[in-house]
């Protein structure tokens, strides 16, 4: 992301979307803009294989309905205030809360965006009906554009929360942490429970 970032940057240079705004070079990857499309495709090829990987293992192994849906707004609106209060709480980091549900469907439609969005830039007339979608090539490059901003503004804020509660670097790092499995006795009594229930119900 961050080889499709600063190469992406230095190709805005050369046809520049608006007047006001330029890119450091020193932030920039690729030297001239010819090196620049060499990198973002390479970290396009990069990102392109890892992303199908994610979605199809998410998908195939249920855990894309199990960790990011639902997403409720009513949960939503009281997570966003936990969160501006600083009372977001972190004891078990294998649940998402809703906002994290949030943005990170968000962000996984902003890449599929930026990739429809990407072809479209990349090549106009060979992909013309994506072209449509977005009014047309300028259209195109304006929401490619603004879907990089997304992402930036995403990694940032992510890199933040991350930096605010240390332990869950570790657990991006080591590949997350394990639910905990409830204690014998307690699953002998949710067994008992069930058993009663079913007992009740054939008795009424």
């Amino acid at each position: 992301m961050i080889i499709m970032i600063g190469s992406g940057w230095k190709i805005y240079n050369d046809e520049v979307l608006f007047g006001w705004l330029h890119f450091p070079d020193w932030i920039t990857i690729g030297g001239e803009a010819q090196g620049a499309l060499q990198w973002h495709f390479l970290g396009m090829w990069i990102l392109a294989i890892n992303g199908i990987a994610y979605l199809i293992y998410r998908l195939v192994s249920g855990r894309f309905r199990r960790m990011l849906l639902p997403i409720r707004l009513r949960e939503l609106i009281a997570t966003v205030r936990d969160a501006l209060r600083l009372h977001l709480a972190h004891d078990d980091l294998t649940r998402y809360n809703a906002v994290q549900r949030t943005l990170y469907v968000g962000i996984i439609l902003v890449g599929i965006l930026q990739v429809i969005s990407g072809l479209v830039v990349w090549k106009p007339m060979q992909f013309s009906e994506l072209t449509a979608l977005f009014y047309d090539f300028q259209g195109a490059r304006l929401v490619h554009f603004l879907g990089m901003a997304a992402i930036v503004l995403f990694l940032l804020v992510h890199v933040a929360l991350a930096l605010l509660v240390p332990k869950t670097l570790v657990a991006m790092v080591t590949g997350g942490t394990r639910a905990r499995r409830p204690s014998r006795g307690l699953c002998r009594r949710r067994r008992s429970f069930a058993r009663r229930r079913r007992d009740d119900r054939r008795a009424s």
